[in-house]
C-alpha cells in the first residue's frame, strides 16, 4: 500500500494574479513549500504533504477572498468554538 505522501506529491502551476504573485512566493517560501517563478511565467508549487496542501490553500485563500469574507468566516468559526 502506498503512503499517503507519496500520492500527494505533486508540483502545480498556480493561478495568481500578476500583482499579488511575489507576495504568495514569499509566504509559501516562509512556510517551506518549494516553489518557484520565473520571468513572465506562472507561480509553481511543488506539494509533498497534506500540512503543504492546507498551507496552500490557506494563503491562496487570503489573497482571493475579500477582507470581509475572511473575517465573517474567522467570526463564525469563533462562535462555533465557544459553544
Amino acid at each position: 500500500m502506498k503512503s499517503f505522501s507519496s500520492e500527494v506529491e505533486t508540483r502545480h502551476t498556480l493561478e495568481v494574479n500578476w500583482a499579488d504573485r511575489w507576495q504568495v512566493y514569499q509566504r509559501l517560501q516562509e512556510l517551506d513549500i518549494p516553489c518557484w517563478c520565473e520571468s513572465n511565467q506562472p507561480l509553481q508549487v511543488e506539494i509533498t504533504n497534506p500540512l503543504a496542501i492546507i498551507q496552500l490553500w490557506s494563503v491562496m485563500r487570503q489573497f482571493s477572498v475579500s477582507r470581509q469574507d475572511i473575517i465573517s468566516s474567522l467570526e463564525k468559526s469563533w462562535l462555533r468554538f465557544n459553544r
